[in-house]
């Protein structure tokens, strides 16, 4: 992280942050480009020009935030960040320690947030007691995305365990369909890889194995298995998945010309700019063995350190437009998320947003939420970009083995973790 920057550099960032803002500016980066993303998107702009700021777009395409990340890095080191960037999890605190994240807890305060977020998404967005950053959503990623039309003509039932959708795979390609849309990229490849181990393994051997980094428990013979597991679902992607973007797949699967995808629920986002249904169009179940659990990545925006007044006013109206009752509703309609306020609306909701809302409830109550590693909720940024690579790696390098994975993650995390 900037910790690891030369010191010099980072004093020229911090003297310099907000000197390429103008007073009424609200450039904000992010990484949301896809059709769905956009349109939630232009809720936000919507709502800070009626505030009467001007909107600087600074958007980042791929890599499911990696390039966004990396350019972020960047800019900051050049000494111009952007008002906000969209960070999320333990990333949020990297940031914050390194003095870089302006402190919004008198907003916070006013607009009563304690009272308003999940416990588990307020200590996500502070550092040392204090928000240093504001949700907008809360995404289910341990979703599985259904094209129902696609499963009758092959013959098959949606299915309910990894092993059953696998032995459906001949049939569906028989029928003339891919059984798995997916796209060739590290974090998709991860993605696919946390559901499969949350549902072969459980929570618990999720928690242990993603969050606490256990050793023993990335050595395990369930995590043999669900490397196995894993491995298997390979031969059912087709050859032109290489580098194909996340929305892309989900087309495939709209379209008629795939079976299923696994993808958080941003997913949503894209069946529902096509038109499509749930239960009619399409079906939204939890991926095989963990409907009793939880994958959560919350979409959020930190903030940076500004001099100006008229910026920090700018600021102010972003966060409080981003928790605002009514964008919050408007947004994840949008987006296919579900609301990060406790106490918002959701009868305009469908059918899959209203159950990943009862998931989210009751999995914070079983013991069934956890974070997502592979969308950076779960571990520090080092630990889950080493992990991933080894991951993508295993997966399509036939010569790899799982006990050879295994070994490797446990290498990543002995080489990238902070010392206790």
């Amino acid at each position: 992280m900037i910790k690891k920057l030369k010191q010099s550099l980072l004093a020229a960032a911090l003297a310099a942050l907000c000197g390429h803002t103008h007073a009424a500016d609200v450039e904000v980066l992010h990484w949301w480009t896809s059709g769905g993303e956009a349109k939630a998107l232009a809720e936000l702009t919507k709502k800070l020009e009626a505030n009467g700021h001007r909107w600087r777009d600074f958007s980042v395409t791929g890599g499911g935030g990696d390039n966004a990340m990396l350019l972020l890095k960047t800019r900051v080191v050049s000494g111009y960040p952007p008002m906000a960037a969209q960070i999320k999890g333990p990333e949020i605190r990297d940031w914050a320690e390194d003095g870089l994240l302006a402190d919004i807890g008198d907003i916070a305060k006013a607009g009563n947030w304690d009272a308003t977020l999940p416990t588990v998404v307020a200590n996500a967005m502070k550092y040392e007691g204090r928000y240093v950053a504001a949700p907008v959503n809360v995404h289910r990623v341990n979703w599985m995305w259904i094209n129902p039309e696609v499963l009758k003509k092959a013959g098959v039932e949606p299915p309910a365990s990894w092993d059953a959708l696998i032995a459906s795979a001949e049939n569906i390609r028989k029928a003339g369909f891919i059984p798995i849309a997916h796209g060739g990229q590290p974090w998709q490849d991860f993605t696919l890889f946390e559901s499969v181990a949350l549902g072969v393994g459980g929570a618990d051997f999720y928690r242990k194995a993603f969050v606490t980094l256990d050793p023993a428990t990335l050595q395990s013979a369930t995590m043999t298995k669900v490397l196995d597991t894993f491995k298997s679902l390979r031969k059912l992607i087709d050859a032109g998945a290489n580098n194909r973007e996340w929305s892309a797949a989900t087309a495939l699967v709209i379209n008629g010309k795939a079976a299923v995808q696994f993808m958080g629920d941003w997913a949503k986002g894209e069946f529902a700019r096509a038109g499509k249904q749930p239960g009619r169009d399409y079906l939204c179940l939890a991926a095989p063995g963990s409907d009793k659990a939880y994958t959560y990545n919350i979409d959020s925006f930190a903030f940076f350190r500004q001099r100006q007044d008229d910026a920090r006013k700018a600021q102010a109206d972003l966060a409080n437009a981003l928790m605002g009752a009514e964008f919050q509703e408007n947004f994840n309609l949008a987006k296919g998320s579900i609301p990060a306020r406790t106490n918002a609306r959701m009868d305009r909701f469908d059918d899959c947003a209203k159950r990943s809302a009862e998931a989210f409830r009751a999995t914070a109550q079983s013991g069934g939420l956890v974070p997502s590693i592979a969308h950076r909720m779960a571990a520090p940024e080092a630990v889950q970009s080493a992990m991933q690579a080894v991951v993508s790696s295993f997966f399509n390098d036939p010569a790899m083995n799982s006990r050879e994975a295994q070994t490797r993650l446990v290498q990543a995390v002995s080489a990238n973790a902070p010392q206790r």
